[in-house]
């Protein structure tokens, strides 16, 4: 309910208008909704528009890393297409448009284990083609080094949200929840720095060519199959960081709707593994990232500083599910400590 109502409000600051379209080389003959941009059918195929809000570093960003992959050989993403003055952007009253190429494929299904094999070779094949991409340590899209201060802020303000919950006289069922659970994801946090701090990290970090373009939001329905391969849209929250970061977000958003299955997350290893071997320091680091409860904290900021446009309801559903979870997430984290990766040899994190 709340992903129709914040489209809704997103695609509603779309200024629509045949001027707008005569920008481009095509005829448009419908024009469909989707999410949070339109499908236009076109004479020259079908066509994505997209509004844009973020600044054209980050645009040059994007277009940059496109760009790399694509003549690394990966081009199984999206293609920004020229209006008629050569430009990727468009700017129509006070707005600035993108058009992309639509890639004719189904969105991935995290319920399919296949579909999971298919996107988790396809993540690791992106990831080779990205390898030696350049990069300014002082670009914002950056995120080497930043990793445990990260989670030691966020440790922070959870500690913040829950002296503001116990602040309150008159709690609502989304703060009692909250307080019911904070204090073992306060744990979680704690437990999630301890690991990195006596990991290889800081290490990992200090070597350039581990670094990488990571598309940083692998959402079912940022990965479409196509004659059984994956292929990648939406890279607008894509940064440079290392891959355990890619595939620590992988496994979370597939292993999440089966309770955290162990069995699963072997089997997503062991098919990025067939494309490109992770290393025993990168296990180390990824064991800590997945203890880490970005769930619980992404939902809670959410309410706390109200950063979505949802119902009270959506909310409370939310978090009642991230905290129904965290039991199998538990057994989820002990058989990673105990053994990352059952069929290889490969000692325990270090504690």
């Amino acid at each position: 309910m709340e992903n129709r109502f914040s489209y809704k409000e997103w695609l509603s600051k779309y200024n629509l208008d045949i001027k707008l379209f005569n920008s481009y080389d095509f005829l448009v003959t419908d024009v469909i909704p989707l999410r949070k941009v339109f499908i236009l059918l076109t004479d020259k195929g079908n066509k994505i528009l997209k509004k844009i809000d973020y600044t054209k570093e980050d645009l040059y960003f994007i277009v940059y890393g496109i760009d790399y992959l694509t003549n690394n050989g990966f081009d199984r993403i999206i293609n920004f297409y020229r209006n008629n003055m050569g430009h990727i952007t468009t700017v129509w009253k006070d707005s600035t448009y993108v058009v992309m190429d639509l890639i004719e494929g189904r969105e991935c299904e995290y319920n399919n284990p296949l579909d999971i094999n298919i996107a988790v070779r396809s993540l690791a094949e992106m990831h080779e083609a990205s390898r030696d991409i350049g990069f300014s340590k002082d670009c914002s899209r950056f995120k080497g080094f930043k990793l445990i201060n990260s989670y030691k802020e966020k440790l922070q303000d959870l500690e913040n949200m829950k002296t503001m919950a116990l602040s309150y006289k008159n709690k609502n069922e989304f703060h009692e929840i909250f307080l019911t659970h904070v204090d073992y994801f306060l744990e979680r946090m704690k437990k999630s720095i301890e690991v990195l701090e006596k990991s290889p990290y800081m290490e990992l970090c200090k070597v350039k060519n581990n670094f990488i373009l990571c598309h940083h939001d692998l959402a079912y329905h940022n990965i479409l199959i196509k004659d059984n391969k994956g292929y990648f849209i939406d890279f607008d929250y894509s940064i440079i960081d290392l891959r355990v970061h890619d595939i620590c977000n992988f496994i979370n958003k597939t292993t999440k709707n089966s309770c955290y299955d162990f069995n699963m997350l072997n089997q997503i290893i062991k098919e990025y593994n067939s494309i490109s071997p992770i290393s025993k320091e990168e296990y180390e680091v990824l064991h800590g990232m997945l203890l880490f409860p970005e769930g619980f904290y992404s939902i809670s900021r959410d309410y706390f500083y109200r950063k979505k446009l949802w119902k009270f309801n959506s909310y409370l559903y939310k978090i009642q599910k991230k905290s129904a979870r965290y039991r199998g997430k538990t057994r989820y984290g002990r058989n990673i400590q105990k053994n990352l990766y059952v069929g290889y040899t490969l000692a325990p994190p270090r504690m």
